[in-house]
Formats: C-alpha cells, sequence, structure tokens
C-alpha cells in the first residue's frame, strides 16, 4: 500500500507495518545522504511526520501512513543512507509500527491507484 506522499507500507504479523519512501520518491530526491529515524516507543497518528530524508538534492520529512507505536527502526541507515535509494523496499525500509486501527489500511492506495496517482 501508498500513500499520496510517496511512504509505502507493507504489513506484516497481522498489526506490525513496514514503512519506507517509494522508489520514485527515492529516485526524485536523488542521493540519499541523511535519514532522521523515528524514536523507538514513540506514539505517532497517521499523517503525522516520522522523521525525516535529506539528499543532495533536497530534504523531505517521512510520514506515518497509520496510527500506531514505532517498534523497531532500520538502524543501518545511520551508516547506510543511500540504502533507501538502492532498495527502498527491501533493505532501505525506515520503521515498523505496531497499528491500531486496521481501517486506516483502507485510506491507502494500492499498486494501481498509486500509479494512477503517480501519472
Amino acid at each position: 500500500k501508498f500513500t499520496e506522499e510517496h511512504e509505502w507500507i507493507a504489513v506484516e504479523d497481522g498489526q506490525i507495518a513496514v514503512i519506507g519512501i517509494s522508489k520514485y520518491a527515492a529516485d526524485a530526491l536523488g542521493d540519499v545522504v541523511y535519514v532522521e529515524l523515528p524514536q523507538l516507543g514513540s506514539k505517532i497518528g497517521a499523517g503525522e511526520p516520522i522523521g525525516a530524508i535529506e539528499s543532495v538534492k533536497s530534504a523531505s520529512d517521512i510520514y506515518s501512513p497509520l496510527t500506531g507505536e514505532v517498534i523497531e527502526i532500520n538502524d543501518k541507515l545511520e551508516g547506510k543512507p543511500g540504502l533507501i535509494n538502492a532498495e527502498p523496499y527491501n533493505k532501505g525500509w525506515i520503521a515498523k509500527i505496531k497499528f491500531d486501527n486496521t481501517e486506516e489500511l483502507d485510506q491507502l492506495l494500492d499498486n494501481t491507484a498509486y500509479l494512477n496517482f503517480l501519472a
């Protein structure tokens, strides 16, 4: 699933969501040089900023697609922020959250809707 702010989520284990930015966003940003990760244990609301990405071109906030609690962060990005460019859907994930409201998933775009949004 995707947001119009170019974040993606993948649900694993029922109520755990992996969050990252889309390949489109990673390509638009250019070479990522720094990632501000969210704080473990922080409570976040859907649409709220949870971190930021800085690249050679610009800086951009990262927004949470869902309401929940940050339970894991990808600390590999601290030493290798370029993983976001190289593998945005795999090793370049940003955080995992335990989300509260499964109905929020219905507000997100599926792959087809996201591609139509980009067009």
